[in-house]
C-alpha cells in the first residue's frame, strides 16, 4: 500500500494472491482508507501462473519492480519470471532470505529453507543482474536488471 501511496497517478501496483480471504474484510477497506483502491491491481490465483500469464500477454520488461515474498518453495521459479518481466535495470526485491539464519544451517532440509538455499545461489551466480543483501530483518536481497 505504501508504494501505491507515492506512485504517479497512471502507476499500478500488481498484487498476486492465493487467497482473498482477507480482500474483502481488510484489503479493499484499507486501500479505500488511502485513496489507492484506483491504483492496485488485485489479481487472484496462483502467482506462477498469473506471472505466466502476464509473459504470454506481451508484457515481458514492462515492469518497474517485484517483490517477492510468497511460498518459499517456488521462489526460484518467481524469480525467473520476474526477471522477464522488469525492465533492464528494473529492480526486484527478494524477501526472508536469511530466514532467521537457517539458510546456512546444512541440518535444516525443510522445503522452506532449501527453496530459499536455492534462490540465493541462483542469484548469487547471476551475470544477468547484479545484486546486494540488506541484513535488515530476515533478509532482503536487492535485484537490478542489467
Amino acid at each position: 500500500m505504501s508504494i501505491a501511496e507515492v506512485l504517479p497517478s497512471d502507476g499500478c501496483v500488481l498484487a498476486l494472491e492465493i487467497t482473498d480471504a482477507y480482500l474483502k474484510d481488510y484489503c479493499i477497506p484499507a486501500w479505500k482508507m488511502a485513496n489507492v483502491e484506483s491504483k492496485i491491481d488485485f489479481r487472484l490465483g496462483t502467482a506462477t501462473q498469473t506471472l505466466q500469464n502476464l509473459i504470454d500477454n506481451g508484457e515481458s520488461e514492462t515492469f518497474d519492480f517485484a517483490l517477492i515474498d510468497a511460498d518459499k518453495q517456488n521462489y526460484s521459479n518467481y524469480y525467473e519470471l520476474c526477471l522477464k518481466l522488469i525492465r533492464p535495470r528494473g529492480i526486484m526485491a527478494i524477501d526472508n532470505v536469511i530466514w532467521s539464519g537457517l539458510v546456512v544451517d546444512e541440518t535444516d532440509q525443510t522445503s522452506e529453507t532449501v527453496g530459499i538455499r536455492e534462490v540465493n545461489d541462483l542469484i548469487a551466480g547471476d551475470n544477468r543482474v547484479r545484486i546486494s543483501l540488506l541484513n535488515l530483518g530476515d533478509g532482503l536481497t536487492i535485484v537490478v536488471k542489467k
